[in-house]
């Protein structure tokens, strides 16, 4: 009898009820007897012990579904060693429960945070496979995460919807897609959704040189630009700043995000009309598209497969085009960011997309 838990922590996305599914019908495959312990929204549910037990029938039908059947929340790495309101050990309660169920291993699906507590646990002695899941693809270790192609999707239909307002109006339209600290997702659905600047937070921009290829644009007679903004992305006078600093300044921040700043200088600066489209949450929802289905799944079944031969203290990964083991301390803490003379970045520049830089 091998008993399994599963949760999923942090923000949700697509594919994440898809992965857990490709897991649980490898496990049931096998001629293993196999019990199944699903933890309600995430960390939480292994603190405080809220979890029920699940069968076949609950892992059919979800393969197209969104969201995640267990719930989620977010419990921060930062405090997890901080006792809670009532004095709890959070560590302690969630080993205590571990072993009080006697379980084999712990299925985590999550990103960066998550699997800092993950590997916490496998250094706490606990038996941990994890499934890397985010719409910003930033893990480190792996090429993709799920979540992450549909993510892409979502966005690049923004930026295609909002081009054909954009050209009949002759105006400069942002659009903002997720990603705080990390641009994979507006650098892909930028050049996916023909962004003519694309504002990374690993890039700095000069926001004169934004406003330079929108006169460049006019110049040659385009009616409109488009600008495909990360959440995260920073000037250059900002990036400059110590952190103490720029927390200062934020604390008397005068806008929305970031891409209503930049709407709000190119219109001082230039008498353009500016528009700003946040499509926010919708990047995370829906069902997940056929590619995030196969990857998810292709994921789970090899997650099942580590289980049942008792290989622990990884996250299932994607290198090269293949599915690989990536021990859990070798994951912990990393980004995985756009460099800013990375190839793909290099090609961008090609094809003459500005980065404002």
């Amino acid at each position: 009898m091998k008993r399994i838990g599963m949760l999923t922590s942090g923000g949700d996305c697509q594919a994440l009820n898809a992965a857990m599914r490709g897991v649980v019908k490898t496990l049931y495959a096998s001629k293993e007897e196999v019990e199944i312990y699903g933890f309600l929204d995430g960390y939480r549910g292994l603190i405080y012990s809220k979890f029920r037990m699940l069968t076949g029938k609950d892992f059919s039908g979800i393969l197209t579904k969104g969201g995640t059947m267990l719930g989620t929340s977010r419990t921060p790495f930062k405090t997890i060693n901080e006792p809670d309101e009532n004095g709890l050990n959070k560590v302690e309660a969630m080993k205590q429960n571990y072993y009080k169920l006697q379980l084999d291993c712990l299925v985590i699906l999550g990103g960066n945070g998550t699997h800092k507590t993950a590997n916490l646990l496998r250094e706490q002695g606990l038996n941990i496979v994890t499934l890397p899941k985010t719409i910003d693809n930033d893990l480190w270790g792996t090429d993709m995460t799920f979540g992450f192609q549909s993510a892409v999707n979502i966005a690049t239909d923004a930026i295609d919807c909002i081009h054909t307002t954009a050209a009949s109006h002759g105006r400069v339209f942002i659009v903002e897609v997720m990603g705080h600290k990390v641009g994979w997702l507006t650098l892909n659905a930028g050049m996916a959704g023909g962004a003519d600047i694309i504002l990374l937070p690993e890039i700095p921009y000069d926001i004169d040189k934004v406003i330079e290829k929108i006169e460049e644009r006019d110049r040659k007679g385009s009616r409109f630009t488009i600008i495909a903004v990360a959440e995260g992305a920073i000037s250059k006078e900002d990036a400059a700043l110590s952190k103490k600093e720029f927390k200062k300044k934020m604390e008397k921040y005068p806008y929305p995000s970031v891409s209503y700043e930049v709407a709000a200088a190119i219109q001082k600066k230039t008498g353009r009309e500016v528009r700003v489209t946040v499509p926010g949450h919708m990047q995370r929802g829906g069902s997940p598209c056929p590619y995030d289905r196969v990857f998810a799944s292709r994921l789970g079944a090899e997650a099942g497969k580590l289980i049942l031969e008792g290989q622990y203290g990884v996250m299932v990964g994607y290198r090269n085009r293949e599915i690989v083991k990536v021990p859990l301390e070798d994951v912990a803490g990393k980004l995985k960011m756009v460099e800013p003379d990375a190839t793909i970045v290099q090609e961008a520049k090609l094809l003459g997309i500005s980065f404002g830089d």
